[in-house]
């Protein structure tokens, strides 16, 4: 007996052999969300070392295991930070940027890159409103005081743990550097 496969069949089964894969969405460049997030400022690159200690009340605070590169730091003229950071989505990293005020208030959040299939609504600007004015004492929890999505609720837990990252940085580390400066 012969076998004579049809060529849908072929077709169907290449479809299930070849690899899944994403494709990154570039929302901005640092530059642009430096421009977006901290307009009309002069920003100096500030990277900070990052201790083993500093590290680890990071995590604490904000149960992000992914290690915080302390190398993406800007400090602007007036005393904001412009912090870039990476979390885990579902699968893939979330590159995002925030913009601290001179007191450690977000003024704003910016996606970057996105990289997952899924729960790409997290670079809708009214979803990352919600963290705009939110300082180190406040939650900055999932369903507490920043609403999920349907359908990106892994990416919405991992980028507001990322936000509540970058503000306990300031409060743990960036807030002393400012001070020095004055």
């Amino acid at each position: 007996m012969n076998w004579h496969p049809h060529t849908i069949s072929l077709l169907g089964i290449a479809a299930l052999a070849a690899p899944i894969t994403s494709q990154a969405k570039i929302y901005v460049s640092i530059e642009q969300a430096q421009v977006l997030l901290l307009p009309n400022q002069l920003l100096t690159q500030s990277p900070i070392l990052i201790s083993k200690g500093l590290q680890e009340k990071l995590r604490l605070a904000s149960s992000i295991r992914h290690p915080f590169q302390g190398d993406r730091i800007w400090k602007a003229k007036d005393g904001s930070w412009f912090v870039v950071d990476e979390v885990v989505g579902k699968h893939e990293m979330i590159q995002y940027a925030v913009a601290l005020s001179p007191s450690g208030a977000i003024l704003g959040v910016e996606i970057l890159e996105y990289v997952e299939s899924y729960g790409y609504e997290v670079a809708d600007p009214a979803w990352r409103k919600q963290f705009i004015g939110k300082q180190a004492n406040d939650p900055i929890k999932l369903n507490q005081d920043i609403q999920n999505i349907g359908g990106a609720t892994l990416s919405c837990k991992h980028l507001t743990d990322g936000v509540k990252r970058v503000v306990m940085l300031y409060e743990l580390a960036l807030k002393e550097q400012s001070s020095k400066t004055k």
